[in-house]
């Protein structure tokens, strides 16, 4: 340790050479010869890098010119800079180093993006991001690859031929402008009617309490509830597609219920549920209900033509006002929220052979609480209802009506 009687530190800053290793040093003030200060000049500081920093340098000459440059401003009384100085050779290593660096730097970029990844792995998994599987089927079905298997056949076939890749890079974006994904209110309202068992949906936004959810109502195959079981030994003797369809949907259902232990009753909420959440945002919460039936009451007096039997002519009726494939009332033929106009239901009972005039002398929701609508001859309905006349007598609120049958041939 150096000892100095300097009052003024500072004069010695310039002796401080760049670059040398510090020295602490005590400093003896006036007045007390046993009281000193212990000090460490530090070499001067480089200099600081100026806002023209040119973050765009890419390549060999540029990073060797700008780190020349650095070292020109930095020791400007040195003014002969030649290849054969070891700043200049460590410049010129540091300057090819950093080339190869952004040369990987934008390799490893390039290979995030389908349009200019150039690895197979890169394209094949990129592709597999999006939903499209390049892959070629099998060439005998009875024997099908394992997905790694093909995988590995794709990418040596694109190794060996890159165009096979470029046409699988383009074939893939192409195969998402379909959307895959619900996400408007029109959206799950399509998604949901592609299912087999499902004849119409309509979805709207609605507040839980604590966070925005989707309301998904749905009108069933065959007038099923959500939550009605599925007599099973009721569907093995039909022949009907939508039956077929739904035998299949939940035996998978049974099956996966051994495997997890799941509880006994099957429905078509658990069946549709997991279809429901395949399709949904991320996020965002669902709930599948039923729909709102509103029935309607309605009292007809229907004029018949001559040589018309009443009983024959009262089975046709009922059908034209039926729940059958040409009923006036069958199953999702009436959207959510459609109004029942009476001038619909005089169309449908006059293209029956044989119904010369007919008068509707009530028409009405089922409830006595709802006006008369034959003046206006329409039933509004909103948001989830749908309208229904089952004319069940065991289930009235379903809709019903009388029917008044004059002239034509008795029998």
């Amino acid at each position: 340790m150096r000892f100095s009687q300097s009052a003024d530190p500072m004069a010695e800053q310039e002796s401080v050479t760049r670059g040398a290793r510090p020295v602490p040093e005590l400093y003896f003030g006036e007045g007390c010869p046993d009281c000193a200060r212990r000090e460490v000049l530090l070499p001067l500081p480089l200099p600081n890098i100026g806002d023209d920093f040119n973050w765009q340098l890419r390549d060999y000459d540029d990073f060797r010119l700008f780190m020349l440059e650095e070292l020109a401003e930095r020791w400007p009384q040195r003014t002969r800079w030649t290849p054969g100085d070891i700043e200049v050779l460590l410049v010129e290593v540091l300057a090819a180093l950093l080339d190869q660096l952004s040369d990987m730097a934008d390799r490893v970029a390039a290979e995030a993006f389908l349009e200019t990844a150039r690895s197979p792995d890169a394209v094949y998994r990129l592709l597999g991001m999006i939903g499209y599987d390049p892959s070629p089927p099998p060439d005998d079905p009875s024997n099908p690859d394992s997905p790694d298997e093909r995988k590995e056949r794709t990418l040596d076939v694109w190794r060996a031929d890159p165009s096979v890749m470029d046409a699988a890079r383009e074939a893939g974006p192409r195969s998402i402008r379909d959307q895959h994904r619900m996400v408007t209110h029109a959206d799950y309202g399509t998604f949901m009617e592609q299912h087999p068992l499902v004849l119409r949906a309509l979805a709207r936004c609605d507040w839980s309490g604590s966070w925005p959810l989707v309301k998904l109502a749905v009108v069933l195959w065959d007038d099923m509830t959500l939550s009605e079981p599925i007599d099973l030994l009721g569907l093995e003797a039909s022949d009907d597609p939508r039956e077929e369809e739904l035998r299949k949907l939940v035996h998978e259902f049974e099956d996966e219920r051994d495997l997890n232990h799941a509880p006994d009753n099957v429905s078509l909420f658990r069946i549709l549920r997991p279809y429901v959440d395949a399709y949904r945002m991320l996020g965002q919460e669902v709930w599948l209900v039923d729909p709102t039936p509103v029935g309607i009451l309605m009292d007809l007096r229907i004029t018949l033509r001559p040589n018309f039997y009443q009983s024959e002519m009262r089975r046709e009726i009922e059908r034209a006002l039926g729940r059958g494939p040409m009923g006036f009332f069958a199953p999702a033929r009436l959207s959510f929220g459609e109004d029942v106009f009476a001038s619909d239901i005089y169309e449908q009972l006059l293209g029956v052979d044989g119904v010369d005039t007919v008068c509707l002398e009530l028409f009405r929701r089922v409830d006595s609480r709802y006006p008369d609508e034959t003046a206006s001859g329409r039933i509004e309905l909103t948001g989830f209802e749908i309208a229904l006349c089952d004319n069940d007598p065991v289930k009235p609120s379903r809709g019903y009506y009388s029917l008044d049958l004059q002239g034509g041939l008795k029998g």
